[in-house]
C-alpha cells in the first residue's frame, strides 16, 4: 500500500517527502485541504520547514489528495498513537527494540511477548513498524522495569529474530 501511495507521487520528490511525513506521523488531512493531528491544524509552513520543501509543495500534496478517492479515505482515517518509548528513560521503563528478518510472518509478537509474560516481564507498550512503510521494521516492546539476562538471550534465540537492543 506504501509503495502504491508514493507512486502516486513519483514525478515529485518533494510530495513524496510530504506524504512520508504524514504517514510517519499520522497526520490526517481534513475536507478542506488542511493537515491535521486530531482537531488540532498544523501549519504548512512547519510541515514544509520539516521535509525541506516550500509550503506550495505541502498545499499542491493536500490538494492531491483530496482529488484521488483511495488518498483521501487513507488520509482522512489515518490517526497517530502516541509512544512510550522517548518517555521511558524518564518513566523508568526498558525499551526492547527487535528487528526480525521476516516481517510479515504470523505470530512474531505473540512469540516474543509470550517469552515475556512467561517470565513474568509486565508490557506497558507493544508498537510495530508496518514492513510497507519501513525498509527494516521493528517491534519495539515497552516494559515495566528490567528484562532478565535469560530473558534477552531466549529472545535472541528464537530464529527469525536479527537483532535485539535494549
Amino acid at each position: 500500500m506504501f509503495d502504491e501511495i508514493i507512486g502516486k507521487f513519483e514525478g515529485s520528490p518533494s510530495q513524496q517527502a510530504v506524504i512520508r511525513l504524514l504517514l510517519e506521523r499520522g497526520f490526517s488531512v481534513n475536507d478542506a485541504g488542511r493537515v491535521v493531528s486530531g482537531g488540532i491544524e498544523i501549519p504548512d509552513t512547519g510541515i514544509a520547514r520539516e521535509v525541506d520543501v516550500d509550503r506550495r509543495v505541502v498545499d499542491a500534496t493536500t490538494d492531491a489528495i483530496l482529488a484521488d478517492d483511495e488518498l483521501r479515505r487513507v488520509f482522512r482515517n489515518i490517526t497517530s498513537i502516541p509512544s512510550l518509548m522517548d518517555l521511558a528513560p524518564v518513566l523508568d521503563l526498558t525499551v526492547l527494540t527487535v528487528e526480525v528478518g521476516e516481517p510479515d510472518e504470523p505470530g512474531i509478537v505473540a512469540e516474543i511477548t509470550g517469552i515475556l509474560a512467561d517470565a513474568g516481564v509486565s508490557l506497558r507498550q507493544v508498537l510495530t513498524e508496518d514492513p510497507e512503510f519501513a525498509d527494516e521494521a521493528k517491534m519495539y516492546i515497552i516494559t515495566d522495569g528490567e528484562v532478565p539476562g535469560d530473558v534477552l538471550v531466549e529472545i535472541r534465540q528464537v530464529p527469525y529474530v536479527r537483532r535485539l537492543e535494549f
